[in-house]
């Protein structure tokens, strides 16, 4: 083992590169010989799914970002942001720089759902909504948002952040880091109507308790659960007994289902046991969605029952989960979205190791499981890196010079971020909100992102 403090690279300074760094900090190794770690990421901004995932509305979550920034607030650790791979950094100089590479690039594309219709004007991936709304810089500027009535097929998280997004009025999220373009783009928003789907029951809904009872808190939402909705079988009263989280979950909706139905002007009605099958359309836009009506099995699974229903609804939102990208050089399964590891450890196709490449976070396990799940893929993919390291299965750089990297990216013209430009960029967005008594307000331009960050 050599005695040069170790250096590693972790690809996506999202919250699972973040925890695969204070990993490291915290482990004996940072002690003796020392760790060294640089994160590269795409965006010229820290924090991925935090600042580019969560719906602005939740200010709970995006505390998690004073956490974060506390585990990169150390001598050890730098930044180098607006870097991509494999464009401006291969698999093949991470190996010249450093003794190891992890891998935490998440996920950030629409999973496929295969219904026809799905390409019709008017359908649209909950993904890429979501970046629109969070001020990602790579998406358009702008959002169609002229249906009445919308579906949203899901019921996870995700799936409540759009339907939520669609039924609020653009000045309740006013106070939030919303950039002006969203809140502009958010006061055209015709959406009267929010049906939200799932094929499956109550007790199957991947909620989280908090982030269902946050639909209610609107003045301008009413939530609707049709009664008939509210079944159970075996399985799924199993589960329920098994899972306080479930429990509440359900508990919430059969509270629903049994109150008046108010007044409030915007209307989100949660459809359970309704398997979308084809999305409609005319003149090749969307103008409704097919479903069929399932019924439980006794397991907690359900199966079809042959009766259809049509919606009304002139836009339809797929959040049926998340799907990686894949990274060239490392070995990728198409059916989950992840590459095949061991504890960590990136597996080559032949099945053997491939040596000093690890993965964490979504790329490794999939886009399941809330923010913190992700600290421990993160515990158990540095406690293998240690271990190769400690065992001498790790080659050693060819240029294990810290400053070797800023020079290699400057000989190739990449325009990139430090850390020091983060606490820039962060201090123009909240003098830019407090002009408009806000916290901040997101800035969304890529080249103002850079300008700001001094990159």
């Amino acid at each position: 083992m050599s005695s040069h403090p170790i250096r590693v690279a972790i690809v996506g300074a999202g919250p699972a590169g973040i925890y695969a760094a204070d990993a490291l900090l915290k482990s004996d190794a940072a002690r003796e010989p020392g760790v060294s770690i640089d994160l590269f990421e795409r965006m010229p901004a820290p924090f991925g799914l935090i600042r580019y995932g969560v719906a602005p509305d939740h200010p709970r979550i995006k505390a998690i970002v004073t956490a974060l920034q506390q585990a990169l607030d150390k001598p050890q650790v730098r930044l180098f942001g607006n870097v991509a791979y494999p464009r401006d950094i291969t698999l093949d100089d991470l190996h010249r720089f450093y003794d190891a590479a992890v891998f935490a690039t998440g996920a950030m594309a629409d999973r496929a759902l295969g219904v026809p219709g799905i390409d019709l004007e008017g359908s649209y991936g909950a993904a890429d909504f979501v970046s629109w709304y969070d001020g990602h810089p790579d998406v358009p500027r702008t959002w169609p948002l002229e249906a009445e009535k919308v579906a949203v097929l899901g019921v996870g998280n995700v799936a409540l952040d759009v339907a939520r997004i669609l039924a609020k009025t653009a000045d309740e999220l006013l106070p939030t880091e919303i950039p002006p373009n969203v809140h502009t783009g958010l006061k055209q928003n015709r959406a009267l109507e929010v049906h939200v789907f799932g094929r499956r029951g109550p007790a199957q809904a991947k909620f989280s308790p908090m982030e269902l009872r946050e639909l209610d808190h609107s003045p301008n939402i009413e939530v609707i659960v049709n009664p008939e909705d509210i079944d159970y079988d075996d399985g799924s009263t199993a589960t329920r007994r098994g899972n306080k989280q479930v429990d509440m979950v359900a508990a919430t909706l059969e509270n629903w289902a049994i109150r008046d139905v108010g007044d409030r002007p915007h209307k989100l009605f949660l459809h359970f046991f309704e398997s979308p099958t084809e999305i409609l359309g005319r003149d090749g836009r969307v103008n409704g969605l097919r479903t069929e009506r399932t019924e439980l099995d006794g397991t907690g699974n359900v199966r079809g029952t042959g009766r259809f229903s049509v919606w009304d609804v002139q836009a339809v939102y797929r959040a049926v989960g998340y799907y990686s990208d894949e990274l060239p050089k490392l070995p990728f399964d198409p059916v989950s979205g992840t590459v095949p590891h061991a504890a960590g450890r990136v597996l080559a196709a032949n099945g053997s190791l491939q040596t000093g490449v690890y993965v964490t976070g979504w790329i490794k396990r999939g886009p399941v499981g809330l923010i913190g799940h992700t600290k421990g893929d993160a515990n158990e993919t540095v406690a293998c890196l240690l271990d190769d390291h400690a065992s001498g299965r790790l080659p050693a750089p060819a240029a294990p010079d810290p400053d070797a990297v800023p020079s290699f990216l400057r000989e190739r013209s990449v325009r990139f971020t430090t850390w020091r430009g983060w606490y820039e960029l962060d201090a123009h967005e909240r003098e830019l909100g407090t002009v408009e008594g806000r916290e901040r307000v997101k800035v969304v331009e890529r080249e103002d992102m850079l300008r700001h960050s001094g990159a």
